[in-house]
C-alpha cells in the first residue's frame, strides 16, 4: 500500500489548476478535472476534485525496510472564484502541501492572497508555479519569470511559507513539467499520522451504486478504519458497518490517516449527506457554542467586534455564528475570570493577554476537540479587493446541549467593567461625605460596602443610603486631608467621586461584584 501524500492545488480563478492538475495526474476518481456538466457549462472548478500520481520513494524518505514502498500523490484541485471560498477552506484542510498557481501573465491577484492565507493556517509547507509561461514573449520571457518569482519570495519572507521553491511552467503545453515534477520529489516528506486517534473521515462525495449501496469518498483525518468497523454518519447519527473500501479503484481492507479513500456503507440514503464527518460512534459532537482562542489573520484589514456575525469554518461545514471576545492571561478554564473586549482593531498589541472567541451557531456543527476554525466575512462583496479571511483558533470547548444559554454560558466568568460618576454634595466631618447622583434611587442598596474613590485620590466605601433620592454616605479609610475638606466647603474646585464594579454578562443573578 503506498503512502499518501495530499497535495492542495490553489489559485486565483482561471489560473490553470485543473489543466495543471490533469498534466501532474496519471490516476482519477470520477469527479475530476472538472467533468461535472455545470463546471463545463461555467468553465471553472465548482467542487473539489481528485487524482493521483504513484512514484517510487525519493531518494532522501527511503527507509531500508520499506524500499519496496510507493509514494502516491493525491492532488485536490480546489476552485478559485471568490464566491466557491467555502469549499477552498474545506479542501485545504484535508492537504499536506500546497501548490499556489500564480498567473504569471496576471500576477498576484485577490484569491491569490486568500488561497496563501488558507495555506498558511492548514498546511504551512507551499511550493509556487508559476504557470501560462507559453503566454509570454520569447524575447522577455526570462526577464519577466524573474521579476515575477522575486516578488513571489518577497510577498512569501514574512509568513511562516518563506523559503518555497518557485517553478515556472506552461501546463497548457507541458513547457518545464518535468522541472516541477523534480521540485515536488524535492520537496516531498513523510507526513505524520495519528492512527491511535479515533477515526474521523472528512466527506466531500457521496452517491449510490446499485448493488453497492452508498459510496462516500473523502480524506481520513485521523485514527484508521477496517472492513466490517461501525462508524457514525455524524450530522444524522446513524451508526453503520463498513462494506467495502477502496483507493481509486483499488480494493483495500483498512486505511489510515492521510488516505483518500471511498467506503461503501450498509442501509444510508446518498441524498440525506453531501458533506460531512463518519467517524467512530460518539467522537464527533454536534456544536451548538463553543469558545476558541483567536489569532488574527494580517491581511484581514477590519476591525473583530463582540456581538457581529462571521462565517465559521470547520471541516467540510461554514455556518454563521454570533462572535463574543473575552481576555484574560491565563490558559482559558471555567474558574477563570476575563474581560469583555468590545472589539480587536488591526493595529492593536493584544500579545501581553490571550483573547478568546465565544461563538454561538446559527445551527449545530460538526466538530472534535481541537479542530481549526477559521472564521471569514463572506457577506463582503465576491468583486473585494479586500481578505475576506479574519481569523483562526483551535476548538478549546464546545457543548452540544439545546438548553446552552441556561447551562454552559452561566459558567463563563466574562464581566465588563462599569464606572459611575457623582459628586460630593457636602461634608459631615473628616470620615465622612455625602455622595449624590452616584447612583439610581432604586439600585443604591445592592452597592453598599462597595469601594469607591475621589478624584483627589482619597479611597473609602458606601455605607449606607441617604434619603429618598439618589444619595448615599461614603465612610473613608483615612481622614480626609484639610485641603480637600475646605475644597469640598468652598465648592471652588468640584471634586468627583468614582465607583468601578464588574459586572458578569451571563450570570443569571445579575451580580455586581468589585
Amino acid at each position: 500500500m503506498p503512502i499518501n501524500l495530499n497535495i492542495g492545488i490553489l489559485g486565483h480563478v482561471d489560473s490553470g489548476k485543473t489543466t495543471l492538475a490533469r498534466a501532474l495526474s496519471a490516476i482519477a476518481s470520477t469527479g475530476a478535472f472538472d467533468k461535472s456538466p455545470q463546471a463545463q457549462e461555467r468553465g471553472i472548478t465548482l467542487d473539489l476534485g481528485f487524482s493521483a500520481l504513484q512514484i517510487s520513494i525519493p531518494d532522501h524518505l527511503k527507509d531500508a525496510e520499506k524500499s519496496e514502498e510507493k509514494l502516491q500523490y493525491t492532488f485536490v484541485d480546489c476552485p478559485g472564484h471568490a464566491s466557491l471560498i467555502r469549499t477552498i477552506i474545506s479542501g485545504a484542510q484535508i492537504i499536506d502541501f500546497m501548490i499556489l498557481v500564480v498567473d504569471i501573465v496576471k500576477g498576484l491577484q485577490t484569491q491569490t492572497a486568500e488561497c496563501i492565507v488558507i495555506g498558511q493556517l492548514t498546511c504551512k509547507k507551499m511550493l509556487v508555479v508559476l504557470n501560462k509561461i507559453d503566454q509570454l514573449e520569447e524575447q522577455k520571457k526570462q526577464q519577466e519569470i524573474e521579476k515575477m518569482t522575486k516578488k513571489m519570495k518577497k510577498t512569501l519572507e514574512n509568513l511562516d511559507i518563506r523559503g518555497s521553491p518557485v517553478v515556472p511552467v506552461s501546463a497548457s503545453t507541458g513547457e518545464n513539467l518535468q522541472l516541477l515534477l523534480d521540485a515536488i520529489r524535492e520537496f516531498s516528506f513523510i507526513p505524520q499520522r495519528e492512527s491511535e486517534k479515533p477515526f474521523l473521515f472528512a466527506v466531500d462525495h457521496c452517491f449510490s451504486i446499485r448493488g453497492q449501496g452508498t459510496i462516500c469518498t473523502g480524506t481520513v483525518l485521523q485514527g484508521s478504519v477496517r472492513v466490517g468497523d461501525e462508524v457514525e454518519v455524524a450530522q444524522l447519527k446513524l451508526s453503520r458497518k463498513v462494506k467495502t473500501i477502496q483507493m481509486f479503484r483499488t480494493p483495500l481492507q483498512e486505511a489510515k490517516q492521510g488516505d483518500r479513500i471511498g467506503i461503501s456503507i450498509t442501509q444510508f440514503d446518498a441524498k440525506s449527506l453531501e458533506r460531512g464527518f463518519i467517524c467512530r460512534p460518539g467522537s464527533v459532537i454536534q456544536c451548538r457554542c463553543g469558545i476558541i482562542n483567536l489569532s488574527r489573520i494580517s491581511f484581514y484589514r477590519s476591525s473583530i467586534a463582540s456581538n457581529t456575525k462571521f462565517h465559521i469554518t470547520a471541516g467540510h461545514e461554514t455556518i454563521l455564528a454570533s462572535v463574543l471576545l473575552f481576555s484574560g492571561s491565563s490558559k482559558f478554564a471555567f474558574e477563570e475570570e476575563y474581560r469583555f473586549v468590545e472589539e480587536v482593531n488591526q493595529d492593536e498589541d493584544s500579545k501581553d493577554e490571550n483573547i478568546f472567541v465565544l461563538l454561538q451557531f446559527e445551527r449545530p456543527i460538526s466538530v472534535i476537540p481541537g479542530i481549526l476554525v477559521i472564521a471569514s466575512k463572506l457577506d463582503l462583496d465576491v468583486a473585494t479587493t479586500s481578505c475576506r479571511l479574519a481569523f483562526y483558533g483551535k476548538l478549546l470547548e464546545a457543548t452540544e446541549d439545546k438548553d446552552f444559554q441556561t447551562n454552559f454560558l452561566p459558567r463563563l466568568k466574562i464581566f465588563k467593567e462599569k464606572t459611575k460618576k457623582g459628586t460630593i454634595q457636602r461634608v459631615v466631618n473628616d470620615s465622612e461625605a455625602i455622595a449624590a447622583n452616584l447612583l439610581k434611587p432604586g439600585s443604591r442598596e445592592v452597592f453598599i460596602g462597595m469601594h469607591i474613590q475621589l478624584s483627589t485620590g482619597e479611597k473609602g466605601t458606601i455605607e449606607s443610603t441617604f434619603g429618598q433620592t439618589s444619595k448615599v454616605k461614603l465612610r473613608f479609610q483615612e481622614p480626609l486631608p484639610q485641603s480637600t475638606i475646605e475644597s469640598l466647603k468652598s465648592k471652588s474646585c468640584p471634586i468627583s467621586v468614582e465607583l468601578h464594579f464588574k459586572k458578569y454578562i451571563f450570570d443569571p443573578q445579575k451580580k455586581i461584584r468589585q
